[in-house]
């Protein structure tokens, strides 16, 4: 790799050495506040530090930590990997992770929704993957089809190469324009947000996984990689069973995902496949934690279609937390509360915290939804007895709850 410019070696080395700093003094991970450090002392630094290295940006509202630690995974096999693990999605962490892996030929960021544009003409990224849009953080991020719109704008006469979940019409709308694209039908669970067409605004009809617009062209393209319940079928017509560690629908359509990209990558299937199904756990994720003879499996949803697919992997058997904020990283606003079908949760013991547990308890009230409401985490998992349970948390909560068991991985 080309040597960086005096003034961007030094913005990088403080930038590592604040980070280093954050974390000894636990005021966090660094991931952000060295990147931050870093664009000060050099504005420019995150063009340079992508320079003479093949990077994939996943975008997506859910699953993008997820798809990036899957990549990232596959990728390792071709070289070492500069990647945003901890989810510090916008510049200052990408500036971070490059700077974290000087050397590294390979990089997989994920993105913010929002700052794709941004990214992806300052990296000049060869690889940009695409899973699905719905609404997020409305305060913040605006209407869901304004992002594609940006998208398309971003990739248009761009020679990136777009990986896309075709089964999504609004990814499907905001990476059409894009020089070259692979489409992955990698399942569309949460349709909610995409009843309409984007190109004209007239219905869309579905009919299975297919789609089309009643009044005019826009359609679903025809797959190259298709999710088929628990494998997926490559190019070729390959059937190759994913078998991954990590539960749910959703996954298996990360891992499709993820497989396609390393195939732009040039790394195939059975050498990718195998790296896949190593990942146990993403920042915390999935992960089971213990205390008291309690076993909590810790779930992360921050919208609507986040929480239908942790239901769709939770237990319902099991007693469940629920635990919802509504800090700068949530959003402030929690009228997306009631876009969330809770009847499922009918039957089990639920218990829920956080800072907006009256917002959420309202909800389940009307969804006639029995509850007991608690005043922290800590009195929820107390009021449990021993043995399994679910916890399902939004991004702040989760975060709060994975520092009082010591921040499992």
């Amino acid at each position: 790799m080309t040597q960086l410019p005096l003034r961007a070696q030094l913005a990088s080395a403080l930038g590592r050495t604040a980070a280093t700093l954050s974390r000894v003094t636990g005021r966090g991970d660094g991931s952000v506040i060295g990147g931050r450090v870093g664009l000060v002392l050099e504005p420019d630094l995150l063009k340079q530090l992508a320079r003479d290295r093949k990077l994939a940006l996943v975008s997506a509202t859910n699953g993008k930590t997820t798809t990036t630690r899957l990549i990232t995974a596959a990728l390792t096999e071709l070289g070492e990997v500069a990647t945003n693990a901890f989810g510090a999605n916008m510049p200052a962490g990408h500036v971070s992770a490059l700077s974290a892996h000087k050397t590294a030929p390979y990089g997989v960021l994920e993105v913010d929704e929002k700052y794709l544009p941004e990214v992806l003409e300052t990296t000049g990224a060869s690889v940009v993957c695409l899973m699905n849009l719905s609404r997020d953080q409305m305060d913040r991020a605006a209407e869901i089809w304004l992002l594609a719109q940006k998208w398309r704008r971003a990739l248009s006469g761009k020679p990136t190469h777009v990986i896309a979940n075709c089964d999504d019409p609004l990814v499907t709308w905001g990476a059409s324009t894009a020089a070259k694209v692979t489409w992955v039908a990698g399942g569309q669970r949460w349709k909610e947000d995409s009843w309409s067409c984007p190109e004209c605004g007239g219905p869309l009809d579905r009919k299975g996984a297919d789609w089309a617009c009643r009044e005019c062209t826009f359609h679903r393209p025809e797959p190259h990689w298709v999710l088929d319940d628990d494998a997926v079928i490559d190019p070729r017509g390959h059937r190759w069973v994913l078998d991954l560690q990590l539960p749910g629908l959703a996954n298996r359509s990360n891992g499709a995902m993820a497989l396609a990209v390393a195939e732009a990558f040039g790394l195939h299937v059975q050498s990718a496949l195998p790296r896949l199904r190593e990942v146990t756990s993403v920042a915390g994720r999935y992960t089971t934690v213990q205390r008291d003879g309690r076993a909590a499996r810790l779930l992360l949803s921050k919208n609507p279609a986040g929480w239908l697919e942790a239901f769709d992997v939770s237990d319902p058997s099991l007693p469940i937390i629920l635990s919802v904020n509504a800090q700068g990283p949530d959003g402030r606003d929690t009228s997306w509360l009631w876009d969330v079908d809770y009847r499922i949760l009918r039957g089990r013991p639920v218990y829920i915290t956080g800072e907006r547990r009256l917002d959420l308890a309202l909800r389940l009230d009307v969804a006639d939804v029995p509850f007991q409401l608690c005043e922290s985490f800590t009195e929820a998992f107390n009021a449990i007895p021993p043995g399994r349970l679910d916890v399902i948390a939004n991004y702040t909560a989760f975060q709060q709850i994975r520092s009082e068991f010591g921040r499992a991985v």
